[in-house]
């Protein structure tokens, strides 16, 4: 704890997450200590806590006040309890109450005035986290993993197992919840947790939750370089149009793979589309071969993408450029062919 907040700056106010279980019971029990002391290495600190009601099992609310109040004992304050609408997002309830969770305590540390929000997580959730990625065929960001601090979110508890949590619990003589939905088997978390994990700690040995973790670690350098790569190019190549946005066809072509796919997704968040799985990508970047069809391809989000070339704009036209269509195709009817924009538009879905 005293080492993510020398990381983060020292906040001054921070923000403990809880759900009463034994990972953010712990993470509560030793912000309350440094919250007591009223400084982190000199450096002053107070400690709220916020509980987040996801209305999802039968006495929720029960639990939220009873975690609220064994905050309060360890000398959080203030306290709050947020009750949250878990929406349907097409990603999953999980997702789905993630996204609410997070939004809530982001609404708290607002309301709050806190620069900090710790969470709970552990070793253990790490691992799960990268071996769910493997089991998807996600790219480097996806096992990457949970970041140590991304914004005002810190993990203090990432390199902690999940057994020391329970036993500061213990030491501190804390009783936490145990959420049902944490051995539920309709969850793909739960599995992993409870049916996966203990198969591979078993046939390969101890310590394979370490090396999950401590592949997430390396591939967090890995994906910072690629990730400040490709938005460097991507702001050195995008022109921007009334409701588009457009990358030069041979420029994007002549770019490396990683950085060719990591270029076409950040077009498309751009104009207000969600992350394009590996499918999507692979079927917008082809239109750079120039077999088939020039497009449109229908990225998540409500975002296509389409070819055109110089001979194209020449004649229809559909875009103001930084340069005349006719100039940039004097190199005859073969130029005009070879090159050409990949336009990004935002469609508004219909109303049916």
């Amino acid at each position: 704890m005293q080492n993510a907040l020398a990381a983060a700056g020292y906040p001054s106010r921070v923000l403990v997450a809880c759900s009463g279980g034994p990972d953010s019971l712990a993470l509560a029990a030793i912000a309350a200590y440094f919250g007591r002391r009223g400084h982190v290495d000199g450096h002053p600190v107070s400690v709220a806590g916020v509980v987040v009601d996801h209305q999802l099992q039968a006495g929720s609310a029960e639990v939220a006040a009873r975690t609220a109040v064994v905050l309060r004992e360890l000398g959080l304050s203030p306290v709050e309890v947020r009750t949250v609408d878990v929406a349907s997002t097409g990603f999953g309830p999980e997702a789905a109450a993630r996204d609410a969770r997070h939004a809530a305590l982001e609404s708290a540390a607002d309301d709050l005035s806190c620069d900090a929000i710790l969470l709970g997580h552990t070793l253990d959730d790490q691992a799960e986290q990268v071996l769910l990625g493997l089991a998807r065929g996600s790219g480097t960001r996806s096992l990457a993993g949970m970041r140590p601090a991304r914004g005002r979110l810190l993990r203090p508890f990432l390199g902690l197992r999940r057994d020391e949590t329970v036993e500061i619990c213990e030491v501190e003589e804390l009783d936490p919840w145990h959420d049902p939905s944490n051995a539920d088997p309709a969850f793909a978390r739960s599995r992993t947790r409870v049916e996966v994990m203990p198969v591979l700690e078993e046939k390969l040995g101890p310590g394979v939750a370490e090396s999950l973790a401590r592949t997430a670690a390396i591939l967090q350098q890995d994906a910072d370089f690629l990730e400040d790569l490709a938005n460097e190019t991507y702001l050195s190549l995008v022109e921007r149009e009334e409701g588009a946005v457009w990358l030069p066809e041979d420029a994007v072509r002549e770019l490396p793979g990683a950085l060719r796919f990591r270029v076409i997704a950040k077009a498309a968040a751009d104009v207000g589309g969600q992350q394009p799985g590996y499918g999507r990508l692979q079927a917008a970047e082809a239109l750079l071969r120039r077999q088939g069809s020039a497009g449109p391809v229908q990225l998540p989000g409500h975002v296509s993408v389409s070819r055109l070339s110089l001979s194209d704009l020449a004649q229809e036209h559909p875009f103001e450029s930084s340069g005349s269509p006719a100039d940039s195709a004097k190199g005859g009817p073969r130029e005009a062919a070879r090159c050409g924009k990949l336009v990004f538009r935002h469609q508004k879905p219909s109303q049916q």
